[in-house]
């Protein structure tokens, strides 16, 4: 367990929005005191231009264990997470087997991790939308939440059985906005680039009529819904109009929404195609005002690996993306140095923000709680060089880009699972 003094460092605590200068002793995985001038006899570490923060969280990853363990396994993608300064993950169900049974929530929980691990179920046997899934007894193996992830619950009678179940057991509902008749083989966004390469292209509408479809369903049974990776202006709107008449919807995107467009696409590299698709420029806007204004809620990777063979046709390759390893860099460049948002409200939307919506309460930067922490330089600008990632798949959306935010140590539940350069 960590034992270490850090001193002055600077603290910005999203659960009580206090920002300081302060030392932080930690003993035996425990913060002990938390005041300046601390003196103990044990490492010491200069926290001077740094930030600690509560440990992050990514509530939508995939980590493909069981099933695909040549793309990534619980063990490699928490050591991505580590990396990215992330203490808890949420990984999705469309493995192989399928997340909706007892036995593989407890194999997903038995792998190696640098990670805490809350699984998210699948809402529908085989994920096959037919049948649902014994929430109670998922809920009991550790599942925080449910989702069909990777395509929708198509039938709506059975989505709102499903809202309906969640609200009894008290749990989440987190759906894939997507109509697949509308998507009939689109491979990136319906638009002037999609001409451009003659090929066929998914349009807004298919999130749109899904996400308004969830909303509908949510409100008529006056219950919470979780809406995926927002990719649009027109999702967004639908969501922030919920909002405003009182629904129960939240809301997340990834960076690659705020940062990238699907011109992106004329380089015909298979590391820019994922689902949903990198949208136009109003949609980009769209969503870094959603942001901004607190209709989208949290940010997530959608922390998607897949190998170099399986990336390396632009037409035939899977869609996805990693992300943990870049995302708290990219929220930082992209949104906090372009005074979009502050890095406390950067930092809400990776912690207490996601951790409110699947409903776990996390350790604190408090006195007698186990350390679970995140330190970053906040201006250091590195390159994203792929082969350096932990993932075990290195298909990054910035790779060679310059990011400015560097995340030097990670600690989760009293022990350091990453630490470079400090």
């Amino acid at each position: 367990m960590l034992n270490l003094l850090i001193q002055n460092i600077r603290v910005i605590d999203p659960y009580t929005d206090r920002d300081y200068l302060t030392d932080i002793l930690i003993e035996n995985g425990k913060i002990i005191k938390i005041e300046t001038n601390i003196n103990a006899d044990i490492e010491k570490l200069n926290g001077e231009n740094l930030i600690l923060t509560s440990g992050l969280i990514d509530m939508h990853v995939h980590l493909r264990d069981p099933g695909f363990t040549h793309k990534e396994t619980v063990e490699t993608g928490t050591m991505s997470g580590a990396a990215g300064g992330f203490t808890a993950l949420c990984p999705m169900p469309n493995t192989n087997p399928i997340t909706d049974n007892v036995e593989t929530v407890e194999y997903i929980k038995s792998r190696k991790s640098y990670c805490k691990i809350y699984p998210v179920g699948a809402i529908t046997k085989q994920e096959n939308g037919e049948e649902l899934t014994d929430f109670k007894e998922l809920i009991n193996a550790g599942v925080v939440a449910f989702s069909d992830d990777g395509k929708p619950v198509e039938n709506s009678k059975l989505l709102s059985e499903a809202i309906k179940k969640s609200k009894e057991e008290n749990t989440l509902i987190i759906s894939h906005c997507e109509d697949m008749e509308i998507i009939k083989g689109g491979i990136i966004n319906k638009g002037e680039i999609s001409k451009k390469l003659n090929v066929e292209g998914m349009d807004r509408l298919s999130e749109d009529s899904i996400t308004q479809r969830e909303i509908d369903l949510a409100e008529a049974n006056d219950y919470k819904i979780h809406i995926a990776h927002v990719s649009t202006k027109g999702s967004t709107e639908i969501i922030r109009n919920a909002k405003k008449r009182g629904v129960k919807v939240t809301s997340e995107t990834c960076p690659h929404y705020f940062v990238f467009t699907d011109n992106c696409l004329l380089t015909k590299d298979a590391d820019y195609r994922m689902n949903p698709p990198l949208r136009e420029n109003e949609d980009k806007q769209a969503i870094i005002i959603g942001l901004q204004d607190g209709t989208i809620d949290a940010i997530v990777t959608d922390h998607a690996p897949h190998t170099e063979l399986e990336k390396r046709d632009f037409l035939t390759a899977p869609n996805g993306v990693v992300g943990l390893e870049t995302s708290l860099s990219a929220g930082i460049t992209f949104l906090v140095e372009n005074q979009i948002l502050s890095m406390n409200e950067l930092i809400k939307k990776m912690t207490k923000v996601p951790y409110e919506i699947i409903g776990v309460t996390p350790n604190k930067i408090r006195v007698g709680d186990v350390a679970d922490f995140t330190i970053y330089n906040p201006k250091t600008k590195w390159v994203v060089e792929k082969e350096k990632l932990k993932s075990k798949s290195k298909n990054s959306i910035f790779k060679n880009h310059t990011l400015t935010g560097k995340v030097l140590m990670t600690v989760c539940s009293g022990e350091t699972t990453f630490r470079e350069g400090i």
